[in-house]
């Protein structure tokens, strides 16, 4: 049984849509991700089912009751921002009772309950801290206790660790996947980083231009892309149109193929049809770039051994198993 239902959600500016006719269910306990481009309508749908955003029609039940007529405060959603959002002249516990000072929680299981959830993002031994004493990660951490907290019926994440460097971006969506599967918390997460979807998620709403596209698990989105789009977000694919296709396949292919970099197999050959033009190095591997009749490809090698390096001009065969390629519109 669905614990989150959106039935055919609309928000327009004016004459302009964000999104129209979105429907999607969410099980209890899901983390599910909300991924797309830059002004596809993914943080605005979030801010939509948060109450921050009105819709101009649809619904959105949580658990069975509508929160379309519900103000933001009644709707018992805890929602993390890109922004750390907190209060500057607040400790880190007292940012994080804040929202129980609101919910009127008595004083006690008040410290009760705000010592567990930082003992959770492990800042247990940072409460007496400001936030100016905090690194961002520590930053982004508080803010996720500070929804936490207040025992939400459902998580909303909007893209909160988009700010931050790549070692602790990574850390700490480790952690907060770690934390949700933990509490069984019903999550929708808002990214535009496919690893970050990919690595996260129970399942992936794909969203292009206000609408879904395509929704799956990781495996299904990025191996079977339901047309060109989602074929060039997800992964590095090879988008080669008909004729390009035709002529690498040496037979008729009516439609745009595409082929994922990972596919395509590399052998040394003085008389191979396929030449390397360069290559680039990204650190477990290496990522060639081929042209094979007249056709530039992009292929993903394991970086096994440095002797293993085909140097640029290298004549290659290439070998592309059948099965891996995608027909897509």
């Amino acid at each position: 049984m669905s614990f989150v239902t959106v039935r055919n959600l609309q928000k327009h500016y004016g004459d302009t849509a964000v999104f129209s006719d979105i429907d999607f269910t969410i099980a209890k306990g899901e983390f599910v991700t909300l991924l797309g481009p830059s002004g596809c309508g993914k943080s605005t749908l979030l801010r939509c089912i948060a109450g921050l955003t009105g819709v101009n029609a649809g619904q959105i039940l949580l658990d069975g009751q509508d929160l379309v007529p519900l103000a933001p405060q009644k709707r018992d959603i805890g929602m993390v921002f890109q922004s750390y959002a907190l209060f500057p002249n607040m400790t880190v516990e007292q940012n994080v009772a804040f929202g129980l000072r609101m919910h009127k929680v008595p004083g006690e299981q008040a410290c009760e309950r705000v010592a567990q959830v930082l003992k959770l993002v492990e800042l247990d031994t940072f409460a007496g801290r400001y936030p100016h004493q905090m690194s961002g990660g520590q930053c982004q951490r508080v803010a996720l206790a500070r929804s936490l907290v207040t025992r939400p019926r459902l998580l909303l994440l909007d893209e909160p660790l988009s700010a931050l460097d790549a070692r602790i971006r990574k850390h700490l969506r480790e952690q907060i996947r770690q934390i949700q599967q933990e509490l069984g918390l019903t999550t929708i997460f808002v990214t535009h980083d496919q690893e970050e979807a990919l690595t996260m998620s129970d399942r992936i709403f794909l969203m292009n231009k206000g609408q879904i596209v395509q929704s799956g698990d990781a495996q299904a989105l990025y191996t079977a892309p339901v047309d060109a789009f989602a074929a060039g977000f997800i992964g590095n694919y090879n988008l080669l149109a008909s004729e390009d296709a035709s002529r690498l396949l040496g037979r008729p292919v009516h439609s745009r193929l595409a082929i994922r970099p990972e596919a395509i197999g590399l052998t040394p050959a003085d008389a191979g049809e396929a030449q390397i033009t360069g290559h680039s190095l990204l650190g477990n591997v290496i990522r060639y770039r081929v042209t094979a009749h007249g056709v530039a490809l992009v292929v993903d090698v394991l970086n096994r051994s440095a002797a293993d390096l085909y140097p640029d001009g290298q004549r290659v065969h290439l070998a592309i198993e059948p099965g891996e390629l995608r027909e897509v519109a």
